[in-house]
């Protein structure tokens, strides 16, 4: 028999990881391979915008994870981020008969009618039910309650259709299954928060390269999702305009940068080498530094809610390789003046692995742990001989959108993003489900219409006629 493993692949703007793990009967996760590949020449901010070095580079990680595994990937999990992805508040309301008992189908049809709403240029990835409006009190679950109006409040996750459509022409190009699409945001934040801040409110600030993602929680719900077009290569790029390459500039970021300094501990005689003959003031260094920081800080606080800025109970949550830097959690606290703020270096299911890049445990992972986390369908194949030859194995019967189908048919998990297929699949279904309603519509106007007709000619004058004849001839019969 085959290998039982879970492959998952992040996009990241500076690089593109797969992991391959293997789950445990006690729940814990053991990493088997890992795989990075430099990926800013073709993916900026998230976005893919060159597909077919894009699609090289997938298929250079899936061939490498697979001689370190010696077994054939069939699928792999997938996270989508990026900067097109943002969230936007939709009100889908019902009026109906009073003391109407809500059932299970009209929350169905409410969703199904939030599902539909469209979009210019943006395609809805995911639809995170915040509570329904039941007459005027509000309920998390209102199947079963006594109304005449109900309303469904949702979050909706969009993303640029192009961006969207990028993203599965690069696995269709390389030739790799996609087991599940997931909102990266959303299996980070099930890897690194707790049930308490979750409830209890909070914001999860994943700092990257290029980007900074920002998860607002409440209540349990996701209340708002947003991607910053800025990271840690802002920082780089600003520290470069010193008259140094960006690779020096990446080094001294590394070496020197803190995000918080007291004015009166920085000294303005101290200079920073650049290299053996350049040298750059402290004093300077650190208000570059500082400047572009709090301008990051400034758009992640903008983005939360105006009405839980005070009820962030639960805190902020920093995480992501932008979040290594030295007094993050202070420079926070000085601007948002909000006290419970910790850092994220790892995620908090139990990891088991001998790799120097797991054992980091410097956050830079997170989100791909997330995504391996998730997964819970075999992404392994045959194996493979030395010689270049599979062993004869006994063969996936399923195909991995069945697989989905029949997983998806019992629960469909919070976070997931149809793939292409699933998409014209379900727009097939959908064509076919509607011609076969056009039929039985047709069919039943045609038979109501041979009915009326039917009715009609009974009803006519000349068919009066001829049954006051027939039945005045067979009276006359009967006398006789």
């Amino acid at each position: 028999m085959p290998k039982e493993f879970i492959v998952a692949i992040e996009l990241g703007s500076s690089k593109m990881t797969g992991i391959a793990g293997k789950k445990n009967l006690d729940g814990s996760i053991q990493v088997l391979a890992i795989v990075k590949e430099e990926s800013s020449s073709f993916i900026r901010k998230g976005y893919v915008y060159n597909i077919d070095k894009t699609a090289q580079c997938l298929a250079s990680i899936v061939n490498k994870l697979e001689k370190q595994l010696k077994t054939t990937i069939t699928q792999v999990y997938v996270g989508v981020g990026g900067q097109s992805i943002r969230s936007v508040r939709n009100i889908i309301s019902k009026e109906l008969p009073a003391d109407t008992v809500v059932t299970q189908d009209m929350v169905i049809e409410l969703m199904d009618a939030n599902r539909n709403m469209k979009y210019p240029d943006q395609e809805i990835l995911d639809a995170a039910v915040q509570e329904y409006k039941v007459d005027s009190q509000y309920q998390l679950d209102p199947v079963g309650i006594q109304c005449g109006h109900i309303e469904g409040n949702f979050l909706n996750i969009l993303q640029r259709k192009a961006f969207y459509k990028n993203l599965n022409m690069c696995f269709e190009a390389a030739n790799i299954n996609v087991a599940e699409m997931y909102l990266a945001p959303l299996a980070l934040a099930d890897s690194v928060l707790t049930e308490t801040e979750k409830r209890s409110g909070c914001a999860l600030v994943d700092m990257g390269a290029d980007t900074t993602t920002v998860s607002v929680y409440s209540k349990n719900v996701l209340r708002h999702l947003a991607v910053i077009p800025l990271g840690g290569n802002n920082i780089t790029k600003d520290i470069a305009s010193l008259q140094m390459e960006e690779h020096d500039a990446e080094k001294m970021k590394l070496k020197y940068a803190s995000a918080y300094t007291e004015n009166n501990d920085i000294d303005n005689n101290m200079k920073y080498s650049i290299d053996q003959d350049r040298q750059v003031e402290c004093r300077k260094f650190v208000e570059i530094v500082e400047g572009r920081l709090e301008e990051i800080i400034a758009n992640v606080w903008y983005q939360v809610p105006e009405e839980l800025c005070d009820k962030l109970l639960g805190g902020i949550i920093l995480t992501g390789g932008g979040a290594n830097m030295k007094d993050i959690e202070k420079a926070f606290a000085n601007y948002t003046h909000i006290d419970k703020i910790r850092t994220s270096k790892f995620v908090t299911q139990t990891i088991v692995s001998n790799l120097p890049e797991i054992n980091a445990r410097d956050g830079q992972l997170n989100t791909v742990l997330g995504l391996l986390a998730k997964g819970d369908i075999n992404c392994a194949g045959q194996e493979i001989d030395p010689n270049g030859d599979l062993f004869k194995q006994q063969q996936q019967t399923e195909s991995p959108l069945d697989q989905r189908k029949a997983r998806q048919a019992v629960e469909t998990p919070a976070g997931v993003v149809r793939t292409a297929d699933e998409i014209r699949r379900a727009e097939e279904e959908a064509r076919q489900k509607r011609e076969e309603e056009a039929r039985i519509a047709r069919e039943k106007a045609e038979e109501e219409a041979r009915i009326e007709a039917e009715r009609r000619k009974q009803n006519s004058a000349f068919s009066k006629m001829g049954r006051w004849l027939k039945d005045f001839g067979k009276k006359i019969v009967e006398e006789e």
